[in-house]
């Protein structure tokens, strides 16, 4: 990695409270990693107006949807765009995203049952980041 680049990292795994419970995913590994970089934190699904607390989501298809039946696959596609276009011509070196989530699992995430199952695949914003070019790290890959 380039010495003078950004790292892109899921906001939940800085210690931001934007999960859907309110809580983070804080990772002293990925807070080990990114020392010394300027880091982005991320959270989509902040982005796309979901609140916090909120209803979890899960990909279904090739749509989000949440628990209670609400598709919310357009609200994120939106945040996803305003999240690209942000880092439109900036020096990113790498993205370090939350395992499983429905927009920043990099391997896999939860197949939209709600049962805990979990299928290939990546989240809407891993898979628009991986297909601009860049280099998507699963967190727990740190």
């Amino acid at each position: 990695m380039s010495k003078s680049g950004k790292i892109l990292v899921s906001a939940c795994l800085l210690g931001e409270n934007c999960k859907y419970n309110g809580g983070n995913n804080y990772s002293e590994a990925v807070v080990r990693f990114t020392e010394g970089k300027e880091v982005i934190p991320v959270c989509p699904e902040r982005l796309a107006g979901l609140g916090i607390p909120r209803t979890p989501i899960e990909i279904r298809g090739d749509r989000v949807i949440s628990r209670d039946g609400e598709d919310v696959t357009e609200k994120l596609q939106i945040a996803v765009k305003e999240i690209l276009s942000q880092i439109d011509g900036e020096d990113i070196e790498c993205a370090v995203l939350k395992s499983r989530s429905p927009t920043c699992g990099v391997r896999q995430v939860y197949d939209g049952s709600f049962t805990g199952t979990l299928t290939d695949g990546s989240g809407i914003l891993a898979r628009a980041l991986i297909d601009s070019g860049l280099e998507v790290i699963d967190a727990e890959e740190v």
